[in-house]
């Protein structure tokens, strides 16, 4: 699946199967695969949050955790790549940030953070072959503190220039994912539940777009 520039947060599987090793030889290929900018979505959902405990999941190059960890949060970036991660640690020490972030690697299928945060963001985690998407974000949500934030946002289809690309790939809705978290009644609040398009450029350069969504909500008990 590719990701393009603003979309650094996925940690997916390639459909021969999706290895730390198969993952530190891709960002090996380069010295910065992502943009080094925030993902919009995290900026614009969590600018207005106070400053707590936040768990970033599939960070990557670490762009939203160092972005997070500049507005003051303590932030636990964790990744399946250990070159990633690396690379994130640097990115976050050059930001005079790298004690503000702790840096973990994880097979989510495998493993995942102990400890509860004020906010647990998964931007962007998608999937090839068996990843499981919907197991992962029910233990994202157990991980949020009482009055936290779960922010899941992902893909809602192709991009405009190749619509029906990764056709195996399941790209649910906000309600989709909802119901997949399977939340005990009453305990949480709904704050979005929203489907956007976002601008992109093709391929050959031309200008494209891509529908994303997001869904963000509160833990009230």
């Amino acid at each position: 699946m590719s990701r393009h520039q603003h979309h650094h947060q996925h940690q997916e599987q390639h459909p021969d199967g999706a290895s730390e090793g198969w993952w530190d030889a891709r960002y090996r290929e380069s010295d910065r695969i992502w943009s080094g900018r925030a993902n919009e979505v995290l900026v614009r959902e969590a600018s207005g949050l106070t400053p707590g405990r936040a768990l970033d999941l599939g960070c990557g190059e670490g762009a939203d955790a160092v972005w997070l960890a500049r507005q003051g949060w303590r932030v636990t970036g964790t990744d399946i790549s250990g070159v990633a991660l690396a690379r994130a640690a640097g990115h976050a020490a050059e930001a005079g940030l790298g004690d503000r972030v702790d840096w973990q690697r994880h097979d989510l299928a495998e493993s995942f953070p102990e400890g509860e945060f004020d906010l647990v963001s998964a931007c962007f985690l998608h999937s090839y072959g068996d990843f499981p998407r919907e197991r992962i974000l029910r233990t994202a949500a157990s991980a949020v503190a009482p009055g936290g934030i779960l922010l899941v946002a992902g893909h809602a289809g192709g991009p405009s220039w190749d619509p029906d690309a990764h056709a195996d790939v399941r790209f649910p809705t906000p309600d989709e994912v909802l119901a997949d978290l399977e939340l005990p009644e009453g305990a949480w609040e709904v704050l979005l539940s929203a489907e956007h398009e976002q601008a992109l450029t093709a391929p050959d350069g031309r200008p494209g777009s891509r529908k994303d969504n997001a869904l963000k909500l509160r833990r009230v008990a």
